[in-house]
């Protein structure tokens, strides 16, 4: 199914799901996915994102709208005449098969000649880093490894679009991390479209070229990562895409001097030394320390800046001196630039 010129290669257009005659599950996705990119659904549990994901496979069909595949209406297509393949967070190796046979048991079932099944299933097996592994039984490998054995299962077969569903989600965070790395550079290397389901923000910011963030069945936002960081469009993004310090009625009145709702990320903001003046371009507030938190590169002060509003700041540890009496109930000033200060206000 090989995408037409200039044509995305997944397309949704007012795709709907509603489970049960009343339960929403997606009201109303429009999403383009270019081909070759690494995308991210990102979003809480409940949102939709997984059942959007689902719905790209063929597992599940739309209530109502349209899916396209390189430019090809799929929508009412089963999973098996899709050009894509999902991996899911369980692996569901066959723990009886080898590595190998797991991989290329699929090519297997559709009867790819024996020869052409093991010269592909070497291949998959190099590009996952795993070249030495295919005798070796699921039991043998770490959680890691199986889930490369997953990605390579899923690469063996060429698919144009592989989904992947929370793939990470079963792996420790140091491994995590070190997989989102991989799967950055195995993606590159194979060039196929990737789309990621998570709900894990410094996933989906680490991983992918753009993203859409889901909410209660709707998207809020889609594009690229740095983008949707820095310039969230409502609340929701603000809080649910990194952290933010949220301000709205007499707290962004007295904080910022004008009515509306903001927000400004707590990596924006310093902490000072109690009474430091304002520099030009920047505002300052004097507050109470109420936690401070060492988390090795940073550190996280939160403060009460007036009675119910309390502000947090993070502090890249190697790039700042703090406050030698930074403790709790210390008083201390905290700064930003008014570039720091993102205007939600709809």
């Amino acid at each position: 199914m090989p995408s037409g010129p200039g044509e995305p290669r997944i397309q949704l257009e007012g795709v709907r799901k509603v489970f049960d005659g009343s339960v929403v599950a997606m009201a109303g996705a429009d999403l383009t996915v270019d081909d070759g990119e690494l995308f991210a659904i990102l979003g809480p549990s409940g949102s939709g994102k997984t059942t959007v994901l689902r719905m790209i496979a063929g597992f599940e069909q739309p209530t109502e709208g349209t899916i396209r595949l390189g430019g090809v209406d799929v929508t009412s297509l089963p999973a098996r005449r899709r050009d894509v393949n999902t991996v899911f967070q369980e692996y569901a190796l066959f723990p009886h098969m080898s590595v190998a046979q797991n991989v290329e048991y699929g090519l297997k079932v559709r009867g790819v000649p024996k020869a052409e099944r093991r010269t592909r299933t070497a291949e998959a097996l190099e590009m996952v880093r795993l070249a030495d592994f295919g005798p070796r039984r699921p039991a043998q490998l770490s959680g890691g490894q199986r889930q490369r054995v997953a990605l390579a299962r899923a690469l063996v077969g060429r698919p144009a679009v592989l989904l992947l569903d929370e793939p990470l989600g079963a792996l420790d965070l140091k491994l995590r991390e070190q997989m989102q790395v991989e799967l950055k550079a195995i993606q590159r290397e194979v060039g196929i479209t990737f789309v990621i389901v998570t709900h894990d923000q410094d996933e989906a910011l680490t991983l992918c070229d753009r993203l859409a963030v889901f909410n209660d069945g709707r998207i809020e936002q889609v594009g690229r990562a740095r983008e949707v960081y820095e310039n969230p469009v409502n609340r929701f993004v603000a809080d649910f895409v990194g952290t933010s310090n949220v301000l709205d009625g007499d707290a962004a009145a007295t904080l910022l001097g004008r009515p509306g709702t903001f927000a400004v990320r707590p990596e924006r903001i310093a902490v000072l030394a109690s009474g430091t003046a304002a520099l030009p371009g920047s505002r300052t507030v004097d507050a109470t320390v109420s936690e401070v938190i060492f988390a090795g590169p940073t550190t996280r002060v939160a403060a009460v800046a007036q009675p119910g509003v309390t502000l947090t700041a993070t502090v890249l540890n190697a790039a700042a001196a703090l406050p030698d009496d930074l403790a709790h109930g210390a008083r201390i000033t905290m700064a930003w630039p008014d570039s720091a200060v993102h205007d939600l206000t709809n």
